[in-house]
């Protein structure tokens, strides 16, 4: 089977905006660990299922390690931390956080799930990791967007309300 150019997907992929994401967790020594990821996709809502998709690393050893991890969907200042968990770090976003139910939340998210792994899928370079979501909130406010490989706003107020 023919095989689309790796360059030419990068760029056709990073035509379908998505919201930010931070993933987090507490590895093995109780450290607060996180990631950006723009693979955060819901399965199902009966029960409610998300799937990431994690390369392997210190992120992946601590989901492995533990079962879980919290998704933190970024507001529209969150640019910042955005850049640090994808490991650009800046010293003017340190990552602020609590522990909620025994995982790191960062502070102003506009959502967030508490997922508990159900099944780990290798992928070539990734796995993807399943979890029902044991709890979740939301706020409404501006999401931050990534779209074309850039971050944008997103919509203030939906069109259907």
């Amino acid at each position: 089977m023919p095989r689309a150019n790796p360059a030419s997907f990068r760029e056709a992929a990073s035509r379908f905006a998505t919201g930010v994401a931070v993933l987090t967790a507490l590895d093995e020594h109780g450290r607060v660990c996180g990631m950006t990821a723009n693979s955060f996709v819901t399965v199902s809502l009966s029960p409610p299922t998300v799937l990431v998709s994690v390369m392997p690393g210190r992120m992946h050893r601590a989901i492995s390690a533990t079962g879980r991890y919290c998704v933190n969907v970024l507001p529209d200042h969150g640019r910042d931390l955005s850049r640090h968990f994808a490991s650009q770090p800046n010293s003017g976003a340190a990552p602020d956080y609590e522990i909620v139910d025994g995982l790191p939340r960062l502070q102003g998210c506009i959502a967030w799930f508490a997922c508990e792994v159900t099944r780990h899928v290798d992928v070539s370079d990734h796995t993807l990791i399943i979890a029902e979501v044991s709890a979740c909130d939301y706020r409404d406010t501006t999401p931050l967007v990534f779209f074309s490989s850039r971050y944008h706003l997103g919509p203030g107020v939906p069109v259907d309300r």
